[in-house]
């Protein structure tokens, strides 16, 4: 194509209309006019997404095998199961010795909160229609993946559901700034709502303005009516600083998330909530406070007059005047310590 006045004017018109787009798409959040060519272009481009994928990873079909464990895992035993035969299938070199931890600590997690999960992978970072903190995964509507469903890894909260295709779906990464989750405090249950502020920590503002909060303190989610789109008792993260409250009817805190969103590769999308709130069981083990130095005791001694050495009691526990020699046996060498022969002392009363 030549550079003709014409073509110029076109591909003026052409970024128009996509700035145009992206503005009405970035207002439009949840209720988007361009939701539906969005779900069409996940439809249309997810399967080479998930095809080039499967073709440079050759880890793809061991994933598989967990997805079809839909059903709630109620027992770890058969996670370790289905963990061992993942093992053999992904060889033994450390890219997939990772990935196997990975996968591992991801499930025992699931099980131990009582959710039922997809695994999947990333495939993609970062949608096509638009700038907002995204990843592709290779599970769609064909998985039993709906939209508004949450989405964990071994760490934590990754996300939720928010385009799914066929084969593919889009998540809305939890340090995304449109990005909102209700969060509870570990122990004292204080309620506020997390927010996404890109490579910075999480944003939480809670409800009471006097609550106390402290670094090192940590959070969960609260999870939702009906349990989308978050279930309750994913870990979040933990407090690293705290904003004074200034009297205001509520206060902010700022959480650095457990989960590394640079580095995604495993996840597991929650398809069966559980039967109860876990509540905090699921947060890592607390690390073990140091303990206490062991006071080392004070002893006072006051010196009299003749040499005696006397403690606070009164006793005379010795005398500077003493030999240093600790079997207390005279000075052999006749130095000031020594102790007068018999026939010096005779000599003397001469």
């Amino acid at each position: 194509m030549r550079d003709t006045r014409e073509s110029r004017l076109l591909l003026v018109l052409l970024i128009a209309i996509a700035f145009a787009l992206i503005t009405v798409d970035i207002r439009g959040g949840e209720e988007s006019p361009v939701d539906g060519a969005r779900r069409a272009a996940a439809t249309v481009f997810g399967p080479v997404e998930k095809g080039v994928a499967a073709a440079v990873d050759p880890v793809g079909n061991a994933i598989g095998a967990v997805r079809d464990s839909g059903a709630r895992h109620n027992r770890i035993a058969e996670l370790e199961q289905q963990n061992a035969a993942l093992k053999t299938k992904l060889g033994s070199d450390d890219q997939n010795r990772n990935r196997v931890r990975e996968l591992d600590r991801m499930l025992k997690k699931s099980a131990a909160g009582q959710y039922g999960i997809k695994a999947a992978e990333v495939i993609a970072i970062g949608a096509a229609q638009g700038f907002s903190w995204t990843v592709t995964i290779d599970a769609g509507s064909n998985d039993g993946i709906k939209r508004d469903m949450t989405v964990i890894n071994g760490d934590g909260l990754v996300g939720r559901i928010t385009t799914v295709g066929p084969d593919t779906a889009t998540v809305l990464l939890a340090n995304d700034p449109d990005f909102t989750v209700g969060t509870r405090m570990e122990k004292t249950d204080e309620l506020g709502f997390a927010t996404g502020q890109g490579s910075q920590p999480l944003s939480v503002q809670f409800l009471n303005g006097k609550a106390k909060v402290k670094k090192g303190d940590r959070l969960v989610t609260f999870g939702s009516s009906k349990n989308k789109p978050f279930v309750p008792g994913v870990p979040v993260g933990e407090v690293v600083r705290v904003d004074p409250s200034g009297g205001g009817l509520t206060r902010t805190v700022y959480v650095r998330p457990y989960v590394g969103f640079s580095k995604l590769d495993i996840v597991g999308i929650v398809v069966q909530a559980p039967r109860q709130d876990p509540r905090d069981m699921l947060l890592p083990k607390a690390p073990a406070k140091p303990a206490k130095p062991k006071p080392t005791p004070t002893v006072t001694v006051t010196i009299s007059p003749n040499g005696d050495i006397v403690d606070a009691a009164g006793n005379v526990v010795g005398n500077v005047n003493e030999s240093p020699d600790p079997s207390g046996s005279p000075d052999p060498s006749g130095g000031p310590n020594a102790t007068p022969s018999a026939d010096n002392a005779v000599d003397e009363q001469r």
